[in-house]
């Protein structure tokens, strides 16, 4: 079986494509590589200036090895392996959106520390209980969240309730699963 691809030799081919230097760049796209990123290592923490970091489509486990990244707004990490929010703790004071459809993510157990967080694109997981939406409940910025074809979004669109139960649950929401959330408070106002 071939070894994956590291970080270091992802952003020397994409330096050499791009014609600049990683640590300088603002916008960063590691996606589909071949063979596929398995690890985020601590390459990562030289990408000081970066605001975007795309990882998507390749074959990552685990968040790790953000420390570095101070000015990271945006993090693609869509079509992985990834099973936790765990190691998000570094950009929890920067990250803004986290598109992260497509994993194996079941629990929402430290998704909290992403206080700046307007948006979670997370559909296609694995997110089975009400009492893990919730803990979205703790992202004061949260405006927008995608949720589609995650097991507790499918049962509960079948018997139409998935809609007005997140809207009861996360009353800042203004936007679930790419259509807007029109409240009966702003439609009295309008």
């Amino acid at each position: 079986m071939s070894k994956g691809t590291t970080i270091k030799e992802a952003l020397a081919a994409w330096e050499q494509k791009q014609g600049e230097k990683a640590a300088e760049a603002e916008e960063i796209k590691l996606l589909c590589q071949i063979p596929s990123i398995e690890k985020m290592d601590a390459s990562l923490s030289t990408l000081n200036n970066c605001k975007k970091l795309s990882l998507s489509t390749n074959a990552i486990e685990k968040i790790t090895n953000l420390n570095g990244l101070k000015s990271l707004k945006i993090l693609s990490l869509g079509r992985n392996n990834i099973k936790s929010f765990s190691g998000l703790e570094p950009v929890g004071d920067t990250l803004e959106e986290l598109w992260i459809s497509y994993n194996l993510i079941e629990k929402m157990k430290g998704i909290g520390v992403l206080k700046k967080l307007k948006v979670l694109f997370m559909s296609n997981n694995l997110v089975k209980d009400w009492s893990e939406v919730q803990k979205l409940s703790e992202l004061p910025c949260l405006v927008d969240l995608n949720m589609v074809s995650n097991p507790l979004e499918e049962k509960h669109s079948l018997d139409n309730t998935w809609r007005a139960e997140i809207e009861r649950k996360l009353v800042k929401l203004r936007k679930l699963d790419g259509i807007p959330i029109v409240r009966q408070d702003e439609e009295e106002e309008g």
